[in-house]
């Protein structure tokens, strides 16, 4: 089984890139992909990823166990907006997560309304994914520190374990706090080997982030030199643990 926990379908609006269905779909018949967790395209404004949502929850209805969504409006829209379409997602939609977009919304996770996230996701019961890596200073894994240790049962997951930038704050932050995961995607073989030795194969999960960097993605975890259990956790164990996906 292989779980992808970082994808997007729609249009982002601060990286101009329109992420397909198609894309989606090929990618899980190429690469044998039991299962997506899904988000959004970066959206400023409310309308536009509330559309974005309902294409989610459409693709959800159609490949039940296929696809799980994530919610990820701006932090920087009014609470009562923020928290009525998170709530929107995770109570009506079925969504498993919610993500916090660092560089693309220019949120300190660390900010209020960054916090805000986190008390949230608590209050629902879902993890927080948080972009780390490229987008100094609000996307350094060391900001997250502070969070994890305040919300200790909030599952939080760095996406890219900091890229190679910031990988080194990722193990630190890892080190300090038992209630951070990280996604691979965008990070070095040697490293996943390295941290799955130190801190775990359970605190890492597979994930492409675009569609055609899968299979680029899943080679890093086959050539590695990961053991079978180690490759087990990180292309779908540590998934089912964290998102609590139902079905699989």
């Amino acid at each position: 089984m292989i779980i992808d926990v970082h994808a997007h379908l729609g249009w982002d609006q601060v990286f101009e890139e329109n992420f397909t269905r198609e894309e989606q779909l090929e990618k899980h018949r190429l690469f044998g992909i039991s299962a997506t967790v899904i988000q959004p395209g970066t959206c400023h404004g409310l309308p536009e990823v509330k559309e974005q949502h309902d294409a989610i929850a459409v693709l959800m209805r159609e490949f039940p166990g296929g696809f799980y969504g994530m919610a990820n409006p701006n932090p920087h829209l009014k609470d009562a907006e923020y928290e009525g379409e998170v709530r929107r997602c995770v109570e009506e939609l079925g969504f498993v997560g919610i993500k916090i977009h660092t560089a693309a919304h220019a949120v300190n996770p660390g900010g209020r309304d960054g916090r805000k996230v986190f008390a949230l996701a608590r209050k629902l019961g879902v993890p927080v994914m948080v972009h780390t890596g490229a987008g100094i200073p609000f996307a350094n894994p060391a900001n997250l520190i502070p969070v994890a240790l305040e919300f200790p049962d909030v599952p939080i997951v760095m996406a890219h374990c900091g890229m190679m930038i910031m990988a080194g704050e990722a193990i630190i932050a890892m080190r300090s706090c038992p209630n951070l995961y990280a996604d691979i995607t965008w990070t070095s073989g040697f490293n996943i080997r390295r941290w799955s030795e130190e801190v775990g194969a359970d605190r890492f999960m597979f994930g492409s982030d675009h569609a055609d960097n899968a299979g680029t993605e899943l080679a890093k975890v086959q050539t590695a030199g990961l053991t079978e259990e180690q490759r087990e956790w990180i292309l779908h164990r540590t998934a089912r643990k964290v998102f609590a996906l139902a079905g699989l």
